[in-house]
C-alpha cells in the first residue's frame, strides 16, 4: 500500500484586520487562505508526505487562486470539484493580551456546502491511498456535507484505510436541524484515530465528565491530567473501534500567551507531552490542525506513540509562531524542537 494521505474538507478565503487591529479599524484586510483538512494536506506535504486535498470550489480567479497556493505547497489538488457559486470566507481578529480573538463566518452557499452527495466517486478517489484525514467542521456545514463526510469514512474503513478525524466543534455552524453529537457519533464509529479538544469531547461527541469546569482549569491555567485520562477512557469506552484518542492541553493565560501540551491514550497507556510555555503568540489559528498533521505523520512513519505525540506537539508549538493559518515547517526544525532546541537562538 502506498504512503498517500487523503484530506477532505472546505478551504476558505481568509481575511485577518492587520496586526491586533480590530475588524476594519483601518481599512485593510489581509488576504490569504485556510480551512481545517487544507492546513493538515499542507503540512503533510511540507513534512515530505505524498498528501491529497479534496474539496469544492467555484470557477473564479479566487478559487484559482487558493489552487495555485496548495500545488506550490506540494498539495494533489486534481481532484477538488469545480462547481458551484462562491468560496466560503472567514474575517478574523486577533486578540492581544486579555482581548480575545475573534472569527466571522460568511461560507453560506459555498460551494462544499451545496454540493450533492453523489458528486464524490469515494471508492475512486481513496483508491491506492493508506489514509485518509476529516474534521467535524465539514459535517457541521449542511446536510448534504454531512451525508458526504459519512460516506467518505465509511468507504475508507471497508477499503482499509486508516481514517483520523479532529471533532473541532464550531457552534456556530450546526444549524441545518441536526446537533453536533448526532452526526458525530455516528461517523466516529469509523474513525481510528480520534483528535480532539476538552470541549470537543463534550460538545462534539456528547461526553463529559461529572464535576470539574473546563473553562476555570483552562483560564487559571490548571489542568487536572486525571481528568484527561478519564475523558479518553470514556470515549475509547464509547466508541470501540477508536484505537487512539488524543487531546490537545491549552491553557490560556491571555491572548497571546498560552501553555500547550497533549496527551493520548492507546488502550494501554495514557502518554503526556511535554509543555511548552509559548508567549508572544503570532497567530494560533490552525495550530490544532498543526497538531494533526504531525500526528498523522509520525505514526503513519511507524513512530512510537509517546515520540509520535512529542512530534505533533512541538509541530504544533511551532505554528504558534507563523501567522496564517498554515504551519510551514519542516522535519528537521520540529525534531530539533522535541530535542530541546527552545531558544530561538538565530541560525547562520
Amino acid at each position: 500500500m502506498s504512503n498517500r494521505i487523503i484530506t477532505f474538507g472546505e478551504v476558505m478565503l481568509r481575511l485577518k484586520s492587520p496586526g491586533s487591529e480590530r475588524l476594519l479599524q483601518s481599512p485593510i484586510l489581509e488576504a490569504t487562505f485556510g480551512g481545517g483538512e487544507a492546513n493538515v494536506a499542507v503540512s503533510l506535504a511540507q513534512f515530505g508526505r505524498q498528501v491529497a486535498f479534496i474539496s469544492a470550489l467555484p470557477v473564479n480567479p479566487i478559487a484559482d487562486a487558493c489552487l495555485t497556493l496548495l500545488r506550490g505547497k506540494g498539495v494533489d489538488v486534481n481532484d477538488i470539484l469545480r462547481q458551484g457559486e462562491r468560496m466560503g470566507t472567514y474575517y478574523y481578529e486577533a486578540g492581544a493580551n486579555q482581548r480575545p480573538s475573534y472569527v466571522v463566518y460568511d461560507r453560506k452557499h459555498s460551494s462544499i456546502m451545496d454540493a450533492s452527495p453523489d458528486a464524490y466517486d469515494w471508492s475512486r478517489l481513496l483508491e491506492g491511498a493508506r489514509w485518509f484525514h476529516i474534521t467535524g467542521i465539514t459535517p457541521a456545514l449542511s446536510a448534504n456535507a454531512a451525508q458526504v463526510a459519512l460516506q467518505a469514512v465509511e468507504t475508507a474503513h471497508r477499503m482499509g484505510l486508516t481514517v483520523s478525524c479532529d471533532y473541532n466543534y464550531r457552534k456556530n455552524l450546526w444549524k441545518y436541524g441536526k446537533s453536533a453529537s448526532e452526526v458525530m457519533r455516528e461517523l466516529v464509529q469509523y474513525v481510528d484515530i480520534g483528535i480532539a479538544n476538552e470541549e470537543d469531547c463534550q460538545y462534539a461527541l456528547g461526553i463529559t465528565l461529572e464535576g470539574g469546569r473546563w473553562e476555570t482549569e483552562l483560564e487559571a491555567g490548571q489542568l487536572n491530567l486525571e481528568r484527561y485520562r478519564e475523558l479518553c477512557e470514556r470515549v475509547l469506552e464509547t466508541f470501540p473501534n477508536l484505537k487512539i484518542q488524543a487531546i490537545t492541553l491549552r491553557s490560556s493565560h491571555s491572548a497571546d500567551h498560552n501553555g500547550w501540551a497533549a496527551c493520548l491514550h492507546n488502550r494501554k497507556d495514557f502518554i503526556v507531552s511535554r509543555r511548552y510555555d509559548v508567549t508572544d503568540i503570532v497567530d494560533r489559528v490552525g495550530t490544532g490542525d498543526s497538531f494533526a498533521a504531525g500526528l498523522i505523520y509520525a505514526l503513519s512513519d511507524g513512530m512510537p506513540e509517546i515520540d509520535a505525540l512529542e512530534f505533533a506537539t512541538a509541530a504544533s508549538c511551532l505554528k504558534h509562531s507563523i501567522p496564517g493559518d498554515m504551519n510551514f515547517c519542516t522535519v528537521e526544525e520540529v525534531n530539533a524542537l522535541v530535542a530541546g532546541a527552545v531558544s530561538g537562538r538565530i541560525r547562520r
